[in-house]
C-alpha cells in the first residue's frame, strides 16, 4: 500500500457518521463565516457535496464526503444551532484563562461545538467515541496542538456531562 493510499481511506471504508461529522464541521465553518442559514447549508451539502465530488480538509476535490449519513449530518447542524447558547459558555469554561471560544480558529470552534453537542444530546453514542471522532476530525485540519485542545476540552466536558460513563473505570 503506497503512502498516499494510507492517508485518505476510500469513502466506502469510512463510516457514514464519521464522514457526516467531517461534513458538519465544514458546514458549521461555512455558516460561521458566511452567515448562511442552516437549512440552506443542509440542502447545499445534500445536493452538491454528498456523492458528487465534495471538498476534503485539504481543499481537494476527492469525493471525501461520499457516503455521509445525511440524517445524522442534519441532526448535528440543527442541534448545534439549537443548543449554541448552552454550548459556547460550556466551552469557554474549559479553555485556557483569557481565551474565549470566539477567539479560537473558526474550524476549531466548529469542531468543539459539534463535539459538545454530541456529548450533551447524543447519549446513544459513547462519550469516548465522540471524543475520538472529533480528535480525528481535528487531525484532518490541523498538525499542531489543536487536536490536543479538542481532546482536553471534550474530555473535561464529557466527565461533567456524562460522569456515569467514567465512574466504573475511575473507581468513583
Amino acid at each position: 500500500m503506497s503512502p498516499a493510499s494510507k492517508k485518505k481511506p476510500a469513502a466506502d471504508a469510512r463510516k457514514p457518521r464519521s464522514i457526516a461529522r467531517m461534513a458538519a464541521v465544514q458546514a458549521l465553518y461555512q455558516m460561521d463565516l458566511a452567515g448562511t442559514d442552516v437549512t440552506q447549508v443542509i440542502d447545499e451539502f445534500a445536493e452538491l457535496r454528498f456523492g458528487s465530488g465534495g471538498i476534503d480538509a485539504e481543499g481537494d476535490n476527492g469525493n471525501s464526503l461520499d457516503g455521509a449519513d445525511p440524517i445524522f449530518f442534519a441532526e448535528l447542524l440543527k442541534g448545534v444551532v439549537r443548543r449554541q447558547r448552552d454550548i459556547d459558555p460550556l466551552v469557554d469554561q474549559q479553555l485556557a484563562t483569557g481565551w474565549r471560544l470566539v477567539r479560537v480558529d473558526s474550524i476549531l470552534r466548529a469542531i468543539l461545538r459539534a463535539g459538545v453537542y454530541e456529548l450533551m444530546e447524543r447519549s446513544d453514542i459513547p462519550a469516548r467515541v465522540t471524543i475520538n471522532e472529533y480528535i480525528n476530525v481535528a487531525h484532518a485540519f490541523f498538525e499542531g496542538d489543536e487536536p490536543r485542545v479538542v481532546n482536553g476540552v471534550l474530555d473535561r466536558i464529557a466527565h461533567r456531562e456524562r460522569a456515569g460513563e467514567f465512574k466504573t473505570e475511575e473507581g468513583s
